[in-house]
This record gives C-alpha cells, structure tokens and sequence, in this order.
C-alpha cells in the first residue's frame, strides 16, 4: 500500500505563514461584507470570515434600528469599519451608507411603482412643508397640494397625508413628493390633453399655487375632452413672472396675490422643455403707455403723486403703470418728498420709450399775476 506523505506545519511561524492569504485586517473607513450571527434588541454581531467578528452597536445601531428591523440571521451585509479593534477585540461597524442606499432604494422603487406613501407634517418654509416620509425629511413644495390645501397648508403641520414621489436624487439628496398626485391623479392624468388643448393668447382662470420673489405659480384650469369625450378640466402648472404682475413697478408678488386666490391668466407661451405655461396678468389690460398721448398730451396739467426721488429728478405717477419724470434741472425751489402731490404739466411724451417729461406749475398765486 502506497502511503501519501503529510507535511506538518511545525511552528508558529509556519502556521501565520500558511494562513496570511486567507487573514484580511480590516482598517477604519474599510467597507467589508459579512454575514449576520447574532441579533438581539441593541446589536448585531457579523462574520466578516477568517474567525474576525464585527459589531453594530451605540449610536451606530440606534441610526441604522430601521433598516436592522428588516435584517435577520444569515442575511450577507455591508457595512463600514469604524474601529479595527474595540475592548472586546471586536470590529467596531457602521450600517451608515448600507442603511441609507436602503433607503434611497425605497424610495425610487416607490416612485417607479407609482406608490401612495404616508408623510407627516413637520414644519412649513418659504416654498412649501417639510415632512417625514418613512422616518426621512422631505418637502412637499406648495404647488404640489391640491386646491383644497391652498392657502391652508399650515394646517398640515402635524398632521398625516398620502403623498407620491416625484423626483429622488441620491447625489443631490433631495426628496420631492406631491399631495397632488394622490388626490387630483385623475385631473393630472389629463394634463397632456389639457398642454395640447391650450392656446396662446387664450385667457384662463386659475389659483395661485406658490408666491415666490421672482413670480407667482398658477395651476391653470383647461377645458379638455377627456377619453369618453366629455367635458372635463384638465390642470396645467404656469408662472406668472414678477414682470407681467402688473404695468405699474412690482416690489414684491406678495403685495398683490396669496396662496389659494383665484384669477384670470393669459398665455404668453408653453416652456417645451418643462411643459409649463407662461403667464401674464398685467397683459389683460391693455399697455396704458400705447394711448397716453391721447389722455396725456402736451401741455396738459394734472395732478400726480411724487413715487420716487433720483438724483437726475423726481418721478411722478401719471396713472396705474405709467410714471413721469421731472428732471432735476426744473426742481429748483422745489424740495419733494415720496408721496406728496404736485401740480405738472407735461412738457414731452414718446410712447414708443416710455418716457414722459414733466415740469411743474406754480400755484402759489393766480396765473392772472405771473
């Protein structure tokens, strides 16, 4: 009988040297795989192999209790190494980036799915609420609750709603959702009938979604067929630019409308990248400019309130969006102040420039007596 030689490892050395391909020390900020072998209430132990032990536990474990929950034994995880060696000659381990990639995947399964989820209002902000989605923070803009929450959104705080992903980046970690797509989903589903149904110029009536420094958002009512064809309103976000507010100057959207009014829009354009319309409110009047010279020409005298002082001149206020001015040249004697009313006579008009001179008539005594 042919007997096969054993070699036997000798000494320690030997032994360290058979066994150092298969020994890996893990180092601080390393990310390691394993296999869960312990769970209880307040840690969970993982075989990270090569008989090395790692523990999720402290302040690691409370952040990570969510994802743990769903976690059970022999479940193969990721996790990132905190400390090589802690006192009881365990890897100290962070389910940080393992918890939040579950996270994340939650939420973009629950909005490729289309899913309802449940948000609880936390607190509200220039643009919208912030709430707590599966224990996350995130924000529901103002012009994604439907008309009933208009101007009531406040009332949301603390409160429990369903809501509907639209828009998860990890990168930029944000987190967007809309009371909308939950409660008007039939109307939205409509919105590419009610894009293909709007006209240019067309007037329209809406409400006022969100007031921001640069503009108001409108959610436009459009009439539309729908697939039984029979009428129906379909909803079609806008932004009414701060610009086209009104003719006269516009300090601040906010001093004209609020969340939750109702007005008439006309359509400017639609944004063919966004599907969004742009909106104008001042352009339901006409420009007040194209016939002043017919209301305002030369020679006549009125009287108008000074609405700014330059160092070129005074600007007076004709009437609703026009403004004249009275160079600086023709104020000697004259010492006024923002909102006092003065006594003019229109010296030049161009409509075509906007523009409008003024100088000022003496009513200290009788023309009889100049």
């Amino acid at each position: 009988m042919t007997q096969t030689a054993v070699k036997k490892v000798q000494t320690m050395e030997e032994l360290l040297q058979a066994n150092a391909a298969k020994v890996v020390i893990p180092k601080k900020g390393d990310t390691v795989s394993g296999v869960i072998v312990e769970k209880n209430k307040k840690s969970l132990v993982i075989d990270l192999g090569s008989k090395t032990e790692g523990v999720v536990a402290d302040k690691e474990f409370e952040f990570a209790v969510d994802f743990v929950k769903e976690l059970k034994v022999g479940d193969e995880v990721k996790a990132i190494v905190v400390s090589p060696d802690n006192d009881r000659g365990q890897v100290t381990l962070s389910l940080k980036g393992a918890a939040s990639d579950a996270k994340w995947e939650y939420f973009e399964e629950a909005m490729d799915k289309d899913q309802e989820l449940e948000a609880k209002g936390i607190e509200m902000n220039r643009g919208g609420l912030i709430v707590l989605v599966n224990g996350v923070r995130a924000f529901v803009p103002s012009s994604q609750f439907s008309r009933k929450y208009m101007g009531k959104i406040q009332n949301l705080k603390g409160m429990t709603f369903p809501v509907k992903a639209i828009e998860v980046d990890r990168e930029k970690n944000r987190l967007i959702f809309s009371e909308r797509h939950v409660s008007e989903a039939k109307e939205l589903a409509q919105k590419d009938l009610a894009i293909a149904s709007v006209k240019e110029g067309e007037i329209y009536e809406g409400v006022v979604s969100g007031v921001m420094h640069f503009g108001l958002f409108v959610t436009v009512e459009v009439p539309v067929k729908d697939t039984e064809a029979k009428d129906s309103i379909g909803y079609v976000e806008g932004l009414i630019h701060i610009s086209e507010i009104s003719w006269e100057k516009v300090n601040h959207p906010k001093d004209y409308h609020k969340v939750g009014d109702r007005i008439r829009v006309k359509v400017l354009g639609i944004d063919e990248k966004t599907n969004k319309l742009n909106l104008s409110i001042k352009q339901l009047d006409a420009d007040p400019w194209e016939s002043i010279e017919e209301r305002y020409g030369v020679g006549t005298t009125f009287t108008g309130e000074v609405t700014r002082i330059e160092a070129f001149g005074a600007f007076i206020n004709v009437e609703k969006g026009v403004d004249a001015l009275i160079h600086a040249s023709k104020l000697e004697g004259h010492n006024l102040k923002v909102g006092e009313k003065v006594t003019v006579n229109v010296e030049n008009v161009v409509p075509e420039q906007r523009r409008m001179s003024l100088s000022i008539v003496d009513t200290s005594m009788p023309i009889a007596y100049k």
